[in-house]
């Protein structure tokens, strides 16, 4: 991956090591979903993309990537999120739907923090 300089990443390289078998589907669906990018640019980031598709993905969509990439590797995706790639509905969602949080205790979205 990538480094901007100056720029530490926050993601751990399991996750993204995790991703990578699933990169023909994530630059499928980046073509998609990062519209604002290259695939190979929003690859650089893989978790990125799943992140965006599980926030904003149509239903098939989502259920491609839930297919390939399984439930331990979504959990993740949601447990390093950063903020402002889910929002509320999709992070409660998620939450739920991934047995990370009873009804009422889903914990609040990434914040950021500037030092």
């Amino acid at each position: 991956m990538n480094q901007v300089p100056g720029v530490v990443s926050t993601r751990p390289s399991s996750l993204e090591d995790g991703l990578q078998p699933h990169a023909t589907l994530l630059s499928e669906l980046a073509r998609k979903y990062i519209w604002w990018s290259t695939a190979d640019e929003a690859m650089e980031f893989p978790a990125r993309v799943a992140a965006q598709v599980m926030n904003i993905g149509v239903f098939e969509d989502v259920v491609r990537l839930a297919h390939a990439l399984g439930n331990d590797c979504l959990r993740s995706v949601l447990q390093n999120a950063e903020s402002g790639q889910f929002n509320e509905r999709s992070w409660h969602y998620w939450h739920y739907r991934l047995g990370l949080a009873a009804t009422d205790r889903v914990p609040p979205l990434p914040v950021r923090r500037i030092p």
